[in-house]
């Protein structure tokens, strides 16, 4: 593990560490402590997020894990930094070889990322290739910026600001991440995305 940036965020985990259901209940007891100490209800860091209290009540359970943007917008909530919950990958450079990347994981059963390196500090585009598992369903948020899918592989279902769509591999949806939005696999096998998106992920 590595030292918090923030102090009073409690101590970051490693998104590689092997155990996702220890690694889930982890982060639902820090993300915990720190909405307490702040004097925050469930509902408040739901209204604040865009995420649904439910939602918030089974990551701090740890039987649900967040997508790094879910996480993000959560952490924002709690006057914190998606660092201080989780360790930064590795730092940013021009080239990612697949062969040299790092699979991560929040929490039990969730999507795993392959982070893509934001190439150089100041950068406003960030990537992942994401792979979503048989079944899942992330929550529907909303939080700032743009976002860019193109599917590598599988069959997603994307529900946009109340709209359903189905893509198939080499399809794209590109959105405002204001707009109320959740994706899940709908397919038989696990799904494979190329995300791009403004939001700012890692430092």
């Amino acid at each position: 593990m590595s030292t918090p940036r923030n102090p009073a965020a409690g101590a970051a985990i490693g998104l590689e560490e092997a155990d996702d259901r220890s690694l889930g209940e982890r982060l639902g007891r820090e993300l915990r402590r720190r909405r307490r100490m702040l004097d925050k209800t469930m509902q408040d860091v739901a209204n604040e997020a865009g995420l649904s209290v439910g939602f918030i009540s089974q990551v701090e359970r740890g039987i649900s894990s967040p997508s790094l943007a879910s996480l993000l917008s959560i952490a924002k909530a709690l006057n914190a930094s998606i660092e201080d919950f989780v360790a930064q990958p590795e730092p940013s450079k021009a080239v990612s070889r697949q062969a040299e990347r790092v699979t991560y994981s929040v929490g039990t059963g969730g999507r795993a990322y392959e982070h893509i390196g934001r190439g150089f500090d100041g950068a406003f585009l960030n990537a992942c290739i994401v792979h979503v598992p048989i079944g899942h369903k992330g929550p529907r948020s909303t939080h700032e910026g743009e976002e860019f899918i193109y599917l590598l592989k599988g069959r997603m279902r994307y529900e946009l600001d109340g709209e359903v769509h189905i893509l198939g591999p080499h399809d794209t949806i590109h959105f405002q991440s204001g707009q109320p939005h959740q994706s899940e696999n709908v397919g038989d096998e696990a799904a494979t995305e190329l995300w791009v998106g403004t939001m700012k992920l890692f430092r």
